[in-house]
């Protein structure tokens, strides 16, 4: 495959996630998220096996697509729990715990995987990652719960206000709320370095510009994972302290913005350097996490999934654009250099497009100019 072909098997995923996000958040304020998310965990297992049994590009890209439909109750889900279970001033850091949590994955994926995989093979170490779901799928199903006992009467009392809402007025409440467009597209861009960065192009780009083997890129690369697990609690519970959602976005995007054009620009950096810059990036953009709890917060608490699925989808929406954007932008300034029939990326491509990233790092600062502060309170 090709650049663009990889980015675009790599974007089938978030497609899927885009287009089940919206009626993930809608079907999480009416049903249980304890079956929602347990028969997600079902669907996205069968999904990864099959999968890991594709010789074919299409199969293996509607495989991607059926596990991103299933996918797009993950982070909702959380936040949907985390709403009916803690305090507005607990949210933040709560928040920052489940992103904490899926940031594990991102660090297992990486050199853990990568060394698995070149011992066992890429099929056999799916199979592993299988039987993890079955274990998570039965842990999720005795274990969660909608909402703490005693809690009934006020879940009823919500689902009533729901249902005399109205289905189409909920959602146009909620989408057409400017204020959750302006958090999420927020969101998105400062989250690409974790998709970009950390979860695909990182390690092609390290071995290629600083001529790093391919363990020790991914050693590189997972410091992003590592510096967002150690960074959302600590954001969130910085936010929470503060009683503050905007002023921790706004340092946070900016010192994105300082990082990465380190990483671009500063030549002949050592592996060690390397990886604390991306240990330094994935902790400062994890100010990201900040916009879950600030748009439960503008909305009505009844619609806090709905309202939490615009964040996620626009955040997904970045991936499915950027990804494969990422990789035509390099196909289009690649020099032609071939190497045994596959395409050879210089330095220089990779940093022409990597300019995707202090762009939107820059629009992010701006969006966090037009949002309104929240206190850490419910405004219903």
């Amino acid at each position: 495959m090709n650049a663009t072909q990889l980015g675009l098997l790599s974007a089938w995923y978030f497609y899927g996630n885009m287009l089940c996000v919206p009626m993930a958040g809608i079907l999480l304020d009416r049903l249980s998220t304890r079956w929602l998310m347990t028969g997600a965990m079902v669907i996205c297992s069968i999904s990864v096996f099959m999968f890991s049994l594709s010789h074919n590009l299409y199969f293996s890209a509607a495989c991607r697509f059926l596990t991103g439909l299933e996918g797009a109750f993950c982070l909702v889900s959380a936040v949907r729990l985390a709403s009916r279970w803690f305090e507005p001033r607990r949210m933040a850091l709560m928040t920052g715990l489940a992103v904490m949590m899926a940031m594990f994955g991102g660090i297992v994926a990486q050199t853990p995987v990568t060394v698995l995989a070149q011992h066992i093979g890429w099929r056999q170490t799916l199979w592993v990652d299988v039987a993890l779901g079955v274990v998570l799928t039965v842990l999720i199903a005795v274990f969660v719960r909608d909402y703490p006992p005693g809690e009934e009467a006020k879940q009823v009392e919500q689902r009533q206000a729901l249902k005399g809402l109205g289905f189409w007025s909920a959602k146009k409440l909620v989408f057409g709320n400017l204020l959750n467009w302006f958090a999420a597209l927020f969101t998105c861009f400062l989250n690409l370095p974790v998709s970009l960065m950390g979860a695909l192009w990182g390690n092609t780009y390290l071995q290629a510009a600083y001529h790093l083997s391919a363990t020790n890129a991914s050693y590189v690369t997972s410091m992003v994972f590592l510096g967002t697990v150690l960074g959302s609690p600590a954001v969130g519970w910085i936010s929470d302290k503060l009683g503050r959602r905007k002023l921790p976005m706004q340092v946070g995007a900016v010192l994105s913005l300082f990082i990465v054009l380190l990483v671009i620009f500063v030549p002949n950096m050592t592996t060690l350097e390397l990886a604390g810059l991306f240990l330094i990036l994935g902790f400062v953009s994890s100010a990201q996490i900040i916009s879950y709890p600030l748009v439960s917060e503008l909305n009505p608490r009844f619609l806090t999934g709905t309202s939490v699925s615009i964040v996620s989808f626009t955040c997904i929406g970045g991936y499915a654009v950027f990804l494969p954007l990422f990789g035509r932008i390099m196909d289009w300034h690649w020099s032609g250099q071939m190497a045994n029939g596959i395409r050879v990326y210089s330095m220089s491509d990779y940093q022409f497009a990597m300019w995707i990233l202090p762009v939107t790092f820059v629009i992010a600062i701006v969006m966090t100019l037009f949002l309104k502060e929240s206190y850490c309170k419910y405004q219903d």
